[in-house]
């Protein structure tokens, strides 16, 4: 495809050159293939569950290793809150306090979502938060109607003129509500989490990505909660920030596959959290916990989700010690047929990885670049929890074109459930992911592994979006612990629900892992 001198300059300068831009559009007019399904990832079948004593016995090996490590904890926290507050939009934008009743409303929207949040409204981090704002604005609260009062704190909590809470990043909404009205934001519960499976002999390293019109905003979270995790911990924190990087940015078309123009510019568009696997491969730790900003709990249940933490790092340090042994001799080039045999067994039962059937009767050099090639790959060591409903990406075994079964985290849009076959095992699926790994990204010898050398690029999604009421279609890479880390080799551990406990509505924030007091 030809582009003007004008795009030219418009795509160099967002970092990308016209093979990424011509190979984006022809992905859009190929299409990309669904994702095949071979089996559900299940107890004994790609995922661990263990016993209390091997629990122990990790939690001691990843004690022991952690003072010797450079560990750090990597957070994806550049998504707003707006959805967690989408059923209060509709409430408030189709609600008039003055003519409408509010039982009439609940009861004709069928309107669950706001009952409950009307029901625990007191229960809110940030209830007294939202009253002393209505007090401030010389409003008489306690006069009004019922219905006023819930429409009126609910256009304080959100709006511009209010707390404008839709608008900030999840990470600096109010999460929590400890004593003395002490308000937590998930951000400053990563900080004090972090601080139980990190060595206290060094400061304690957080990474946040961001969007960086809030750079300012996450800095004075920090600066205002810095001296109060570190007094409670007795621990140095350090926190450090990245963008999503515009050269991740693709391509948008129109339903035809031809660039998408705003106002006579070409339009590109973030490509999705997969795009930080970038930023991922910029953090310089060999050993790297990852979770989502929003999955926190009060300070109460951190040991115990901590010492899960700890469990997926040791399983990690133990494989990773065995590996780093295999690499050397291997390096060494002085292997005898006993080691090639014992590293095959090793990589098959524990890094999961399968080899061709006839893999017993190649030569002794074809087996050593197959078991070579597939050893010098980072390591991921995944939480996986028990399927009851969640939505989200879940653990399968699939046919990724090498002829062997790889496994992987697979989201439901990359399957075709319309096929019997792959929605039959995609029902079969007992765990879903909850976004909580620790990654080894490091050789034998120390050096780092290029991230993007490991990514499958034909695992992205291609979705429909509108600009100024026009349809195009856009392109989303990989997700980050989804096609991003494909080509990793992975182990997945059964872990307890409590180490899940996202934010998507805003009224997740009455369950018990988020109530300092709670009856259930």
């Amino acid at each position: 495809m030809t582009f003007t001198q004008a795009e030219t300059d418009e795509i160099l300068h967002q970092g990308l050159s016209i093979q990424d831009v011509t190979e984006q559009i022809n992905l859009f007019k190929k299409g990309i293939p669904p994702t095949k399904l071979v089996a559900a990832a299940t107890i004994g079948n790609g995922i661990l569950k263990l016993s209390e004593e091997q629990i122990s016995l990790y939690h001691n090996a990843y004690d022991n290793a952690l003072p010797d490590l450079e560990v750090h904890k990597f957070v994806p926290a550049s998504g707003a809150a707006t959805r967690m507050f989408k059923f209060l939009h509709q409430f408030i934008n189709g609600f008039d306090p003055a003519t409408d009743s509010l039982n009439n409303f609940l009861n004709t929207r069928n309107s669950e979502e706001l009952k409950l949040f009307i029901v625990g409204l007191e229960k809110f981090p940030f209830y007294e938060l939202v009253t002393e704002k209505i007090k401030a604005s010389k409003v008489n609260y306690d006069s009004l109607r019922d219905a006023e009062k819930i429409h009126l704190f609910i256009t304080t909590m959100l709006s511009k003129q209010g707390l404008n809470y839709a608008q900030q990043p999840k990470g600096l909404v109010p999460f929590h509500s400890y004593k003395n009205n002490q308000i937590s934001s998930a951000f400053e519960e990563h900080l004090f989490e972090t601080v139980h499976y990190t060595s206290a002999s060094k400061p304690t390293k957080i990474h946040f990505t961001i969007s960086e019109k809030h750079r300012n905003s996450f800095e004075i979270e920090f600066e205002r909660v810095k001296n109060k995790v570190q007094d409670f911990t007795s621990r140095t924190i350090e926190t450090s920030f990245s963008y999503q990087k515009n050269s991740t940015n693709t391509i948008a078309v129109s339903l035809d596959n031809k660039p998408f123009k705003d106002d006579g510019k070409l339009l590109f568009r973030p490509s999705g959290h997969g795009a930080l696997i970038e930023n991922l491969n910029d953090l310089k730790a060999e050993i790297i916990f990852i979770k989502n900003i929003d999955n926190v709990v009060v300070y109460k249940h951190k040991y115990e989700v901590a010492n899960y933490k700890k469990l997926l790092g040791g399983i990690l340090v133990t494989i990773r010690e065995k590996v780093f042994e295999y690499q050397a001799i291997l390096a060494e080039n002085k292997q005898t047929k006993a080691q090639i045999a014992e590293i095959h067994d090793f990589m098959s039962s524990e890094l999961n990885v399968n080899f061709p059937a006839n893999f017993s009767k190649l030569k002794n050099k074809h087996k050593i670049e197959l078991i070579t090639e597939k050893l010098n790959r980072p390591i991921r060591v995944c939480g996986m929890v028990k399927n009851e409903g969640e939505p989200g990406g879940g653990p399968f075994w699939i046919n990724d074109g090498t002829g062997q079964p790889s496994l992987q985290i697979v989201e439901s849009a990359q399957i075709d459930l319309s096929s019997k076959f792959q929605k039959s095992i995609f029902d079969q699926s007992t765990h879903f992911n909850p976004v909580d790994l620790v990654c080894s990204v490091t050789n034998y010898k120390g050096e780092f592994y290029n991230l993007l050398d490991f990514v499958d690029h034909s695992s992205a999604f291609i979705t429909t979006k509108t600009k100024d009421g026009k349809q195009l279609k856009s392109l989303e890479r990989p997700g980050l612990w989804n096609g991003s880390m494909a080509r990793w080799n992975s182990i997945f551990v059964e872990v307890p629900l409590i180490t899940f406990n996202p934010v998507k509505s805003v009224n997740d924030l009455l369950k018990y892992t988020h109530q300092i007091k709670y009856i259930g």
